[in-house]
C-alpha cells in the first residue's frame, strides 16, 4: 500500500522549484512530474533529513554531491514518510557536535553577510543587473509588485485599483494603451512593458523590475498635455532600459534578494517586502535620473513629439511643496535637468500623440 501526496523538488542543477507528486512505496519514495514522468526514486535507506523551518520536511540523499532535495509541506504525508523510513531521524541535527558546527557556521555567515553588505553587494549589483536573465527579473518584479500594491492601498476601496476598468472608461484606457504602445515600440526594451494608471492621489510614477510601469492618478491630474504624460512615461522606460530598479533592489535588498535569486524564491526572508519599500521610498541618484531624462527625451524625439515636455513639467512642479512628484524629491535642480533635456533637438514638425478627445478621455480615466 502506498501513500500519495505533493511536494517541491529541486534538481540540484538549477534554482527552479518543481511541483511534483510524491508516492511512498514499501521501501522507496518515488518523485514524479505533473505529467506522470518519474524524476527520481529514492530508497528510504539512502534518504537523510536536513535542518528545516517548522512545518517543512526537507530531504536529500546521503553522501550526494549535488544539491538535489525534496520538500514536503503536507503534514500527513511527512508523518507517513517518517514512519516508513526507519533510518530517518532528526536527532543528528541537534547533537552537541552539530550544534557547535552550526554556531561556528552561523558566526561565519554573519561576518560574511556584513562584509558583503558593505562591500560586495554594491559592487555586484551594478554588474549583475545588466546580465540578469529577463525571466529572473520578471519573477522578481512579480514578487515586488504584490507588495507595492499592498503598500499603496490596493483593495482598500470598492473601486478597481487600476483605472480604466470601469464602465465608461474604455476610451481613457484605449488612449493610455495607444500612448504606451507608441513609447514601447520606439524604446526597444528587452522585456514586455506592463503599464497601468493607478488610483492614488500621490503625484508619482514608478518603474518596477520586470517591466512594470505605473502612472499615479495624482501625477496625471498635474499634467497639462499628452506630451507631458508621455515624457514622464518615457523617463520611467529609461529606468527600465538601464535596469535601475533592479540595481537599486540588489544594492539595498542585499543578501536577501541575492539568496532569493539563488533559491528561486523571492518571497522568503522578507525580500519582496524590502524591495517594495526600496521602490516606494528611495530616490534614484542624480546620474540615474539624468540618464532616464535623456532616454525619455530621445524617445520623444523618435516619435516626433516634444522632448522638452518633461522639462516643462519639471520646472512647473519644482516649486510645489505639497504635490511634488517623488522622482523630484531629492533633485530640486529642475533648471539643470531641463537644460540637459533641451540638448535633445526637437523635431521639425511636432506630431500630437493623442487627439483632443483621447486626451480628455485619458484625463478622466480614474474619475
Amino acid at each position: 500500500m502506498s501513500t500519495f501526496g505533493s511536494g517541491i523538488f529541486f534538481d540540484g542543477l538549477t534554482s527552479a522549484r518543481h511541483p511534483v507528486g510524491v508516492t511512498l512505496g514499501a521501501d522507496a519514495v518515488e518523485i514524479s512530474s505533473p505529467g506522470g514522468g518519474v524524476l527520481a526514486a529514492w530508497r528510504f535507506s539512502e534518504i537523510t533529513p536536513s535542518a528545516t523551518p517548522k512545518g517543512v520536511l526537507r530531504l536529500g540523499r546521503t553522501n550526494s554531491k549535488d544539491a538535489v532535495r525534496l520538500e514536503v509541506r503536507d503534514a500527513a504525508l511527512a508523518t507517513e514518510l517518517m514512519a516508513r523510513a526507519k533510518r530517518l531521524s532528526r536527532a543528528g541535527l541537534t547533537d552537541r557536535s552539530t550544534r557547535y558546527k552550526v554556531a561556528v557556521l552561523g558566526i561565519t555567515a554573519v561576518v560574511s553577510l556584513v562584509a558583503s553588505a558593505i562591500w560586495g553587494v554594491p559592487f555586484l549589483a551594478g554588474r549583475l543587473a545588466p546580465r540578469l536573465p529577463v525571466t529572473v527579473e520578471l519573477r522578481l518584479g512579480d514578487a515586488v509588485d504584490v507588495q507595492v500594491r499592498r503598500m499603496l492601498g490596493a483593495g482598500n476601496s470598492d473601486r478597481p485599483f487600476e483605472c480604466g476598468n470601469e464602465p465608461g472608461h474604455a476610451a481613457g484606457q484605449a488612449a493610455f494603451n495607444k500612448l504606451m504602445a507608441a513609447l514601447e515600440s520606439a524604446s526597444s526594451l528587452p522585456m514586455p512593458v506592463r503599464a497601468a494608471v493607478l488610483r492614488t492621489p500621490v503625484a508619482n510614477a514608478i518603474a518596477l523590475p520586470g517591466g512594470r510601469v505605473y502612472l499615479f492618478n495624482g501625477l496625471l491630474a498635474q499634467a497639462q498635455s499628452p506630451d507631458e504624460v508621455a515624457g514622464v512615461l518615457g523617463h520611467e522606460l529609461g529606468h527600465l532600459a538601464h535596469r535601475d530598479g533592479t540595481k537599486s533592489v540588489l544594492e539595498a535588498g542585499g543578501t536577501s534578494v541575492l539568496f532569493g535569486m539563488l533559491l528561486g524564491d523571492f518571497t522568503g526572508g522578507g525580500a519582496a517586502v524590502t524591495t517594495a519599500q526600496i521602490v516606494l521610498q528611495s530616490a534614484n541618484s542624480r546620474d540615474k535620473e539624468a540618464a532616464a531624462d535623456k532616454f525619455g527625451a530621445e524617445l520623444m524625439s523618435k516619435l516626433d513629439a516634444d522632448p522638452s515636455a518633461l522639462a516643462k513639467m519639471l520646472q512647473r512642479l519644482s516649486g510645489q511643496r505639497v504635490q511634488i512628484p517623488h522622482f523630484l524629491l531629492d533633485h530640486p535642480d529642475a533648471e539643470e535637468r531641463s537644460a540637459a533635456i533641451a540638448k535633445v533637438a526637437p523635431p521639425a514638425v511636432s506630431k500630437p500623440l493623442l487627439t483632443t478627445s483621447e486626451w480628455v478621455a485619458l484625463k478622466r480615466i480614474c474619475s
